[in-house]
């Protein structure tokens, strides 16, 4: 007997949780990521990942009977991503120049100690240290100039990201090297090597 096609059920009663489970995983994701690889952590058919993939994007863009979000779901680079929609670039645009001149969230303090001191590092990687999803704190780091691409993880691809040459100046430093040491104000300096060692 073959399988039912997902899209053969009726909207209100749409697995809820695998629909909450895939933007769980999209929220921490610094790239885009394949259908195939939701399919393989979630333990469903691809084809019905795709179907729950359309699913969320038609409810972002208001068409479930709800509101359209300011962020919209997309298909780009060979997987699936969470994007801000484009109808809002001005006002995400004057947020991240206002950012430029404000002071430094706790988020961005922690991630720009995950990089200080892990460099160079993708922002997966960093996810993983800090436990959420950085790519906004990232983007906002390196349109501050303290932070800068340094080039591509050789096994994944990945982007990695080091500290730039304007945050030694901003933090009165002559080099890496005069970073101060980080057990004192990381007490569990150990947690980051195991997720590091897990990570490889």
């Amino acid at each position: 007997m073959s399988e039912p096609r997902y899209g053969s059920v009726s909207d209100d009663v749409l697995p809820e949780e695998h629909l909450a489970a895939i933007e769980a995983v999209l929220m921490v994701t610094d790239e885009p990521v394949p259908a195939a690889q939701l399919a393989s952590v979630l333990g469903l058919p691809t084809g019905q990942v795709l179907e729950l993939l359309a699913e969320l994007g038609a409810d972002y863009r208001g068409e479930r009977h709800g509101r359209r979000r300011g962020f919209e779901l997309r298909e780009a680079g060979g997987g699936w991503r969470v994007y801000s929609a484009p109808a809002h670039a001005d006002v995400v645009g004057r947020f991240v120049v206002d950012g430029q001149t404000a002071r430094l969230t706790q988020a961005s303090l922690e991630t720009l100690a995950v990089i200080a001191y892990r460099q160079p590092v993708a922002r997966g990687r960093i996810a993983a240290i800090r436990g959420v999803n950085v790519d906004g704190v990232v983007r906002t780091l390196v349109a501050r100039g303290l932070v800068e691409e340094a080039g591509h993880d050789p096994e994944g691809g990945a982007m990695l990201y080091r500290t730039s040459s304007y945050f030694l100046e901003r933090m009165g430093l002559r080099s890496l090297e005069e970073l101060p040491p980080l057990a004192p104000y990381l007490p569990e300096v150990d947690a980051l090597d195991d997720v590091d060692g897990e990570l490889r």
